[in-house]
């Protein structure tokens, strides 16, 4: 009986003490930059608990014929290491995760695996809403045109 009472006497102090979750959604629009830059947009929704969080992102990049650069959409799940409060009104982060994608152009077409690091800082505004920063290198798998893939965008968050 002793071997099950100290962990579960052990979790409920781990419980009490640890601060409440928090969450957020993100709208963003930015620029895909790798062959030529294009609109990205994108929407992210996440949550965490001290200084590790997760998010889940899907984002769209439209193709350009002309540039030979072609379409990305991407949908991943993301680790966060942030600051657990923000500091002086900006909470920095690092992030890296894993997902699918599907890039397009012309008759091709390719839908794999990829990853993506990254990182950025969340800037109070005013209340709960946050304007967020974020910069990201993907990794595509597979046979993509282009195995690297890099991102910055700009973004409304939301706290809540």
């Amino acid at each position: 009986m002793r071997a099950v009472r100290t962990p579960v006497v052990a979790l409920g102090v781990l419980m009490a003490c640890a601060s409440q979750a928090r969450a957020d959604a993100t709208l963003f629009l930015g620029s895909t930059t790798t062959t030529a830059a294009r609109a990205a947009r994108g929407v992210a929704f996440g949550g965490g608990i001290l200084a590790v969080g997760f998010e889940f992102e899907y984002s769209d990049t439209r193709e350009d014929i002309a540039a030979a650069a072609p379409s990305l959409r991407t949908g991943m799940g993301n680790i966060l290491l942030q600051t657990p409060v923000p500091i002086s009104g900006f909470q920095p982060y690092f992030t890296t995760g894993a997902g699918g994608y599907r890039e397009e152009l012309g008759g091709f077409s390719e839908t794999q695996l990829a990853g993506n690091v990254g990182g950025g800082v969340k800037l109070r505004v005013a209340g709960p809403l946050r304007a967020r920063f974020d910069y990201r290198v993907f990794r595509l798998r597979g046979a993509p045109l282009y195995p690297t893939v890099h991102r910055f965008y700009v973004g409304a968050n939301l706290a809540f």
